[in-house]
């Protein structure tokens, strides 16, 4: 697994890294699913149609 290190901003914003974007093939303007597993942030591609 790779592991980043981002920070938090005092609006409690992430930036995901550019090369997990790219894997992910998300861009400028599109859509994430959020959620929590245990201690875990998990976040997923959202296609809206």
């Amino acid at each position: 697994m790779v592991e980043v290190l981002v920070k938090i901003t005092s609006a409690g914003t992430i930036t995901i890294p550019r090369q997990f974007r790219q894997h992910m093939d998300v861009q400028k303007g599109g859509y994430v699913r959020v959620s929590l597993d245990g201690d875990r942030l998990v976040v997923r591609k959202a296609v809206i149609l």
